[in-house]
């Protein structure tokens, strides 16, 4: 048995940096555990207060834990810590303001009027924009340091994948694209959300970087790449591919 158990944003690992197994680290208070995963084999909870006073045990930044945890072991925290977000902001019926309880591993129902809920994914595309032999990359004021990425932007109602992808390259930068090409997928557990990866030709225009989001951005070679994203997230990955 796994126990994977979080507080605000942090998740709970031994001193050696493994996920606890075998019997709870910590008393796990009744309303403290979450639900359970894999037939009561994972065990989800969220603490009000962070675990402070244990030599054998520390608290995590969540995506800091990519560095240490197997990749099956982040992928599975990723998912119990968006199970505690919709666990966080689920516990009345949004039609009839009855109480929701878990009724699988990954829904809930309403006591009252049976209105099922599931979890909902913030849909987002990034996309990798190369020209010749160079590469777009942009630095947004919600970056926590000094590091580049790519164009991304959540993907609006009635909108497809790639008029995501066209509107917000245009939108960031004022340049129109072509050759849009799927790449890859990412779930994105900050707090709940899918990152869907495409790349994409130059085709026209300057680049016009919009203020209110970005603060710098350009074209980049090889040989003189700025700060690159965490290798955790699928940004590093499409630049790498490209690098590569």
């Amino acid at each position: 048995m796994k126990f994977f158990i979080f507080c605000q944003g942090d998740i709970l690992l031994t001193k050696e940096g493994t996920v606890p197994f075998g019997e709870c680290p910590i008393e796990l208070k009744p309303w403290e555990k979450v639900t359970e995963l894999q037939e009561g084999q994972v065990v989800v909870g969220a603490l009000s207060k962070p675990v402070t006073d244990r030599e054998d045990l520390q608290m995590m930044p969540l995506r800091k834990s990519f560095h240490v945890l197997p990749p099956e072991d982040y992928q599975l925290a990723g998912k119990c810590a968006e199970l505690v977000y919709f666990h966080q902001n689920s516990k009345f019926c949004g039609v009839c303001g009855g109480q929701m309880k878990w009724q699988t591993e990954i829904s809930k129902q309403c006591k009252e009027c049976g209105k099922e809920l599931w979890p909902s994914l913030a849909t987002a595309i990034i996309v990798r924009v190369t020209r010749g032999d160079e590469i777009l990359m942009v630095h947004a004021h919600t970056f926590r340091d000094r590091h580049y990425g790519l164009v991304a932007g959540f993907v609006e109602t009635g909108e497809t994948l790639e008029e995501c992808v066209q509107r917000e390259v245009w939108e960031e930068t004022r340049l129109r694209i072509t050759n849009i090409r799927y790449f890859a997928s990412q779930p994105w557990p900050y707090p709940s959300g899918l990152m869907v990866g495409f790349t994409a030709d130059y085709l026209s225009g300057e680049i016009e970087l919009q203020k209110a989001e970005l603060s710098d951005g350009g074209w980049y070679k090889r040989d003189n790449l700025p700060y690159l994203p965490d290798p955790s997230s699928i940004a590093y990955r499409l630049i790498m591919d490209w690098v590569k």
